[in-house]
């Protein structure tokens, strides 16, 4: 099957942007430099299309906990207007996927969109689909949303300046991180999210497919004064690394459990129930054979996924991501190792072209996010 494009394919090959196939799409994975990219979301502003991202809506009487039950953060602290980061199990405790939880409506009728990864959408659905249950609707609507993200300090500034969001820029710049509005414009509903996936300050924008080339362009030609640049998934995984960010298919993956990964603090076993409630708490109570760790390199060696980590001479896990941060000037990576408190403390070498390169624990997050300022 040949790869889908997004509604801004084409304005990605216009801009001269090196396209890659990516989670069934043609993505751009750069338009210039990854380093001028990365630079302009930490320091001005940056505009990327997410449109392959999956979209699902939860409609029903039932709605509230059926998503309850599928993820495992508590979804009933969400009001209408509110986003939940969590993720998603199987009984076993591992990750199906990570994903955004959004309340659209409560009442007695309550609707809930899930975003999911793009390269799970087809997973997260089946999987989901098997859990469905009486007074639950669920609907694939992936395809009829296109999703951009406006990241960086000026985003706000952008916004504000741009005239598709003019009727609603009052409730756009009173938007709290981790919330959303809706307004609508042509008969059709625009959301506008104080979320994103840089460590900046920034919005995801959900917008029907047929808007998305003339408000990337308006956005562009608004953000000209502001330093604007197309961003591609190059930058915006150097910048959910330096904010470590877990990526789906590295810090998590099919084999891995939120409590490996640094993710406890979504798992809410106080919760009466949830898809994977009774093997977590099994693990958190004998603790985690593994923990996502940090570490730092000499000069420019770079520890790539899969390398392997030593501690004290013995094989003691793997790296997930890593990169020279050009944020930080450092060259840091985040690994699986195994949750030993016996190991020795600073005896960590990975292992990068068959020598072991002293590798020293730091603490995560690498780069504090400044999303909710």
């Amino acid at each position: 099957m040949s790869p889908k494009r997004t509604p801004l394919t084409g304005i990605h090959e216009g801009l001269g942007a090196r396209i890659i196939e990516f989670a069934g799409f043609h993505m751009p994975v750069s338009y210039t430099s990854i380093l001028e990219e990365h630079q302009a979301v930490r320091e001005r502003i940056g505009l990327f299309d997410v449109s392959h991202m999956g979209e699902f809506f939860i409609t029903g009487p039932n709605a509230g906990r059926f998503v309850d039950e599928l993820v495992t953060n508590d979804c009933r602290k969400l009001a209408p207007g509110g986003v939940l980061y969590t993720v998603m199990c199987r009984d076993d405790g591992t990750v199906v996927d990570d994903l955004l939880v959004y309340l659209i409506g409560g009442g007695r009728n309550p609707e809930y969109m899930l975003v999911v990864n793009a390269a799970n959408i087809e997973k997260d659905f089946s999987h989901i689909s098997a859990h469905v249950s009486g007074g639950v609707s669920l609907e694939n609507m992936s395809d009829a949303i296109a999703l951009i993200a406006v990241q960086g300090p000026a985003s706000l500034e952008l916004l504000g300046r741009c005239p598709f969001f003019a009727p609603a820029m009052d409730g756009v710049s009173s938007l709290e991180y981790y919330h959303f509005m809706r307004f609508e414009r042509e008969g059709e509903t625009i959301t506008v999210s104080r979320t994103g996936y840089t460590g900046e300050r920034g919005f995801e924008l959900f917008i029907p497919p047929r808007f998305a080339a003339g408000l990337w362009s308006e956005l562009m030609q608004s953000g000209a004064p502001l330093g604007i640049k197309p961003v591609g998934l190059a930058a915006r995984d150097t910048l959910r690394f330096e904010a470590s960010f877990c990526l789906y298919g590295h810090e998590l993956d099919d084999r891995t459990t939120p409590l490996e990964a640094g993710l406890s603090w979504v798992v809410k076993l106080d919760k009466e129930s949830f898809i994977g409630k009774r093997a977590l708490a099994e693990e958190k109570k004998k603790r985690p054979k593994r923990k996502l760790a940090g570490f730092e390199l000499e000069g420019r060696n770079i520890a790539r996924q899969g390398f392997r980590v030593f501690c004290g001479g013995r094989h003691a896990g793997a790296v997930t991501s890593g990169t020279y941060s050009p944020t930080l000037k450092k060259s840091l990576c985040m690994a699986l190792v195994e949750n030993d408190p016996s190991s020795p403390a600073g005896a960590y070498e990975i292992e990068i072209r068959n020598a072991m390169m002293p590798a020293q624990a730091v603490a995560l997050p690498f780069y504090k996010s400044r999303a909710k300022g």
